[in-house]
């Protein structure tokens, strides 16, 4: 069995932005109040896109980057909780607009932990030998599930798509993906949930973040101890993007001094299943890291559910 790597990236946002200000005008908040808790300034808003524009924007960019084309994937792996249709499923469609021949296509959806699930079984059908190249996309319109009257998430979350492109890679190489650590808490699930046909998102703030920040970097710690690496050896950290307080208390924690450390969420807002392939793809875009450094990608939120990998950026 060959391990798989991450050749490229790619991510889209849609153009409408929603600054602090512009939700003032919505909800009782203003710009310090968003900043000082969860330390976002704008948000990106999805008007007239769907999901599956969104996912395939970024699929698109990612396999631009990459030199490959569709012909070349076998199985594509989308990670999204607002996915609208259940038939198809958000893969199956983006698969049908990129021209992708008969691909294994599936969702998954542990919420913010999403991409680093969805990038697991794509390594783990790679090293079986069960797919050869694959698409993996982590996209979400979280604004469909927004009760815009409701200060406390209405502030939080925006819409986008990041996807990276998966491949074998040759026996006897360092391996591009590291050991999956995964895992939930589902007896508190209910921390973050969203019910109902016409689905709304609500969350208990604070036992989100006392979890975040108490529980999980040890279990960050874990995913690097598999890929047999020091967290002082990393070159970068590309957290979910749920919360400013939230990433630094772990990066902290992680005493990750010399790596660079994703913080997109204040130009970008939470968007769940998005947020790590999203700052990821701008890291690597705007030349922050380089070819071969180990990354720790760990996500985490809904369910509540976990997963991290240390990679090799592309």
């Amino acid at each position: 069995m060959s391990g798989s790597r991450i050749v490229a990236l790619g991510h889209y946002q849609p153009p409408k932005v929603l600054s602090n200000d512009d939700l003032a005008v919505l909800v009782d908040t203003d710009d310090e109040w968003i900043r000082t808790r969860v330390g976002i300034r704008t948000r990106h808003i999805a008007e007239g896109e769907s999901l599956v524009d969104l996912a395939t924007e970024a699929a698109q960019k990612a396999l631009a980057h990459s030199g490959r084309t569709a012909e070349d994937i076998d199985l594509v792996v989308v990670a999204t909780c607002t996915a609208i249709e259940r038939s198809p499923n958000t893969a199956a469609a983006v698969a049908a607009r990129l021209g992708v021949r008969a691909p294994a296509a599936y969702d998954i959806n542990t919420v913010c932990s999403g991409f680093s699930y969805a990038l697991a079984t794509a390594d783990h059908a790679i090293r079986a030998g069960a797919a050869r190249r694959a698409l993996v996309i982590g996209a979400e319109r979280m604004s469909d599930t927004l009760d815009w009257t409701d200060r406390s998430t209405c502030v939080i979350f925006g819409d986008g798509a990041g996807a990276a492109v998966v491949e074998a890679q040759e026996e006897g190489a360092e391996p591009g993906i590291g050991p999956v650590v995964w895992g939930s808490q589902p007896e508190k699930g209910d921390a973050v949930v969203i019910t109902g046909w016409d689905p709304v998102i609500s969350q208990q703030g604070q036992a989100v973040f006392r979890w975040a920040t108490t529980q999980l970097a040890p279990l960050a710690r874990q995913a690097c101890e598999r890929a047999g690496i020091d967290p002082s050896e990393l070159r970068g950290f590309v957290p979910h993007q749920a919360n400013l307080r939230i990433i630094d208390a772990i990066a902290r924690k992680l005493g990750l001094a010399d790596a660079v450390v994703a913080r997109d969420v204040v130009d970008s807002g939470n968007t769940s299943a998005a947020s790590i392939p999203l700052a990821f793809s701008k890291l690597v875009e705007r030349g922050e890291l380089s070819p071969g450094d180990p990354v720790l990608l760990f996500g985490f939120g809904g369910g509540l559910a976990y997963a991290g990998q240390v990679v090799r950026c592309p």
